[in-house]
């Protein structure tokens, strides 16, 4: 499978990197092809300027600011999104991912004539997400898990119409142990190798 891993954290040395090279290695291993978007090691601007939001409703014009970013989506066949969760949903950098990237005309069809959006990336067959949380997941869930109902509803209502979805999150971050974080590596390793 062909697989673009979208990785969004600022630090090296952080957990989130150590998810994302556990990932990484157990879908190679297990013979995917990888694209690895590092949004902050490519220094990716998350922020639409005024001409880029003129131009966003404009066939063409929309992707040419993002173009190696909308080839990459459109050669996936399986999304993996590794993040922390930042009050409670996607760091900025990733959502203004999101906001430039996934543009009409490319991603999904514009509405006509009061029918709803059309999904454009039916390639796409399967989107995982992994991220870090920390508060519990009773607290998560309470105020709404924003950033997964972004991803595995809103992206994938935008690709294939049996996009299969995983959730992985490590709780409670902030009080976490080696052991924990052992524990978590291990999931991960198992789960991917069998992606």
């Amino acid at each position: 499978m062909r697989i673009l891993v979208v990785y969004c954290h600022p630090c090296d040395e952080s957990f989130s990197a150590a998810i994302r090279d556990t990932a990484v290695t157990a879908m190679a291993t297990a013979g995917h092809n990888i694209r690895l978007t590092d949004l902050y090691a490519q220094g990716f601007n998350p922020v639409m300027e005024a001409d880029e939001r003129r131009g966003y409703h404009t066939a063409g014009d929309n992707e040419r600011p993002i173009a190696d970013h909308l080839d990459d989506i459109r050669w996936a066949e399986g999304l993996v999104f590794i993040y922390p969760t930042w009050w409670y949903g996607l760091p900025a950098m990733l959502k203004g991912w999101l906001d430039r990237v996934w543009v009409p005309h490319s991603t999904f069809t514009m509405p006509v004539d009061g029918q709803p959006i059309k999904p454009l990336m039916t390639n796409i067959r399967k989107i995982s997400v992994v991220t870090t949380c920390g508060a519990p997941f009773w607290w998560s869930v309470f105020v709404g898990q924003p950033g997964r109902r972004t991803l595995l509803t809103g992206i994938r209502a935008l690709c294939h119409p049996r996009c299969r979805t995983q959730w992985m999150a490590h709780y409670l971050m902030d009080s976490s142990t080696q052991v924990s974080r052992e524990r978590f590596l291990a999931k991960v390793k198992t789960r991917f190798s069998r992606l």
